[in-house]
């Protein structure tokens, strides 16, 4: 903790020395080894070659909140956009060692063994997490999604990673999650773990544009259709 330095971005959005030194050694790292290609990072912005139609997207710290009260539950998350569409994804946790790894067409592993998204087939028991940016300006709609899912005995929780509760998802550790104003580095490469294991994803209107909007629902297929349906209600 004593060599942390805690920074603000903006109200309750931390920064931390370790995250800007973490996307710098991830950067450096691409960069050897495609030169040509564009690199966003959450901290540093965007660099490289503006033309080319590979993009990789780093979240060097995904969980900064969690990671400066000393909370393990946090992870780096890397993905690679081909022509706008994600390709590969990995999401890591430092902590439990565990290495999420998706590519389009070929499934997602933890730790090299394949992974599947869960079967249940109701809300009713489901393991639900939600979480986001500027949820106070949503209040009353926001427990307006909870109070639905009570009713519907589903269980909600709200770990603080993005990237890690969607590879929960894809894992089958999660059923689902909703969240609002989330970023492209924050659930780029957990969306294609999602999806490579047998998942659905979206965004609150019901489509597919959850990249650009920063709201996401995800979850099993059964789950999530019924989640989609409580979060559309309420929150689009």
């Amino acid at each position: 903790p004593d060599l942390v330095d805690i920074g603000t971005k903006g109200h309750n959005d931390f920064v931390t020395n370790i995250d800007h030194e973490s996307e710098q050694i991830v950067i450096e790292t691409l960069r050897q080894k495609y030169r040509d290609h564009r690199i966003t990072g959450e901290e540093s912005g965007t660099t490289g070659n503006a033309d080319s139609d590979y993009e990789w997207v780093i979240d060097p710290l995904d969980g900064t909140a969690n990671f400066t009260r000393q909370i393990p539950h946090f992870c780096i998350s890397i993905a690679c956009l081909h022509k706008g569409r994600i390709e590969h994804g990995v999401v890591a946790d430092p902590i439990r060692e565990e290495e999420f790894v998706a590519s389009r067409g070929q499934g997602a592993t933890l730790n090299g063994r394949r992974i599947r998204v869960s079967n249940l087939e109701q809300l009713d028991g489901a393991m639900i997490a939600t979480g986001g940016r500027e949820r106070h300006q949503f209040v009353d709609e926001e427990t307006s999604v909870y109070r639905t899912l009570l009713d519907l005995k589903a269980f909600t929780r709200q770990p603080g990673s993005a990237a890690l509760e969607l590879a929960y998802i894809a894992a089958g550790r999660l059923d689902g999650m909703w969240m609002r104003n989330l970023s492209p580095w924050d659930m780029a490469a957990g969306a294609l773990l999602v999806t490579e294991s047998g998942g659905l994803v979206g965004d609150f209107d019901g489509g597919a544009n959850h990249m650009k909007s920063g709201n996401i629902v995800a979850g099993s297929p059964k789950c999530f259709k019924q989640l989609s349906q409580v979060v559309k209600r309420y929150l689009a």
